[in-house]
């Protein structure tokens, strides 16, 4: 394991260590494991340490893979091959913002954070840096925020600057203000 992973592997279990407080709002019960973008084989490959600090910590842990969302999505429609002519047909193309796809992701996390996930859970979304150009990792959160009884840990591909709450996914798209709790593995 690279020692930055190890890192923030460290913050978060230490992180676990705090007593859940009752009575937080969705956001802030949201956490961002922010990593730098070089090091996703790294943590893709390390994630099981995630999942054994969140055991031994007592939690649940419930991990959801958005690596292959799009593509399955875009499989299942019916219009595939007309969208790949004119991808511009498809709703918030201009914008980087799928509109369908969004909504659609959103609704299928819900279902299985209701199904599968309660009060004492650990919800972790990986592979949110494969949305870039298809939705923003924002729209996803705040529309999956609220189905998370326990904690949701989004592993982020990217920057957190501190003095703006601001969050830049893979470096690359303006960032955006979020009060989410930001776990950084210091060099």
């Amino acid at each position: 394991m690279s020692s930055r992973v190890a890192r923030l592997v460290s913050v978060y279990r230490q992180h676990l260590t705090v007593p859940w407080q009752t009575g937080l709002a969705a956001i802030q019960r949201v956490i961002f494991a922010v990593y730098d973008k070089a090091d996703e084989l790294r943590l893709r490959a390390n994630v099981e340490e995630f999942a054994l600090a969140t055991r031994q910590a007592g939690k649940h842990w419930l991990l959801l893979d958005l690596t292959n969302a799009f593509p399955e999505w875009m499989a299942a429609q019916e219009y595939r091959d007309a969208y790949f002519d004119s991808p511009e047909d498809l709703a918030g193309y201009q914008t980087g913002e799928l509109i369908e796809f969004v909504a659609g992701l959103n609704a299928g996390l819900k279902a299985r954070i209701a199904a599968e996930a309660g009060p004492d859970s650990v919800v972790a979304l990986l592979g949110v840096g494969t949305l870039f150009g298809l939705a923003r990792v924002s729209s996803v959160v705040e529309g999956i925020k609220e189905a998370v009884e326990g904690r949701l840990l989004v592993f982020f591909p990217g920057e957190h600057h501190p003095e703006n709450h601001t969050y830049r996914l893979l470096d690359a798209r303006d960032g955006w203000n979020y009060l989410a709790v930001p776990l950084l593995a210091q060099d």
